[in-house]
């Protein structure tokens, strides 16, 4: 399946109210899926390999991902201005509701319709990071490697109990060792 061709790069305006839709249309959680799908769905500025290498670099750096990931394409796009421009967009009015929703909820939180309303959030957030995941699995589905790597990353977070710094140490080398280009081509 071959992807449709890609937009004209954006402007910096067009990046901040990109950035800002994406900070916006995720309340609740879900940024990546959102992300995801505004840059490279909606607007078609970046294939999805170029979206999953920039969110894999954007999660190897600490801090939120999505702040990263908003760094990094504002950089890939326009350097220094366009990183500002797309961290603005991600930041100013997404920071400025969040502060007026905490006040309201010290005001509001005991209502129960409160926790409900948080609660169906919480779901919706639950979703939409599924539905990130099977997106990702698509581009990885025929690479073996990829996939049990992710299991085995899966099964050490989840029933082993491993703290998240001593997987991404084991785990990140083991899959750049064995993504690293190769002269002649193959891994």
């Amino acid at each position: 399946m071959t992807e449709p061709a890609l937009a004209p790069r954006p402007s910096l305006r067009q990046l901040f109210w990109g950035m800002l839709q994406v900070a916006l249309s995720s309340f609740g959680g879900g940024l990546s899926a959102w992300s995801q799908r505004i840059v490279v769905e909606q607007r078609r500025w970046m294939t999805n390999e170029q979206f999953l290498t920039g969110l894999t670099v954007a999660r190897l750096f600490p801090g939120p991902n999505q702040i990263n990931m908003a760094v990094y394409i504002g950089a890939d796009f326009h350097g220094l201005a366009g990183a500002l421009v797309a961290l603005a967009g991600m930041l100013l009015l997404p920071f400025t509701l969040l502060m007026a929703l905490g006040l309201a909820y010290f005001q509001f939180h005991t209502l129960p319709a409160v926790d409900r309303v948080l609660a169906g959030v919480v779901a919706a957030a639950a979703g939409m990071a599924l539905s990130m995941g099977f997106k990702i699995l698509d581009q990885y589905w025929n690479d073996r490697v990829a996939l049990l790597l992710a299991a085995l990353v899966f099964v050490a977070l989840t029933w082993w109990h491993v703290r998240l710094i001593p997987a991404v140490l084991v785990a990140g080398p083991l899959a750049m060792a064995w993504y690293w280009p190769h002269r002649s081509g193959q891994p």
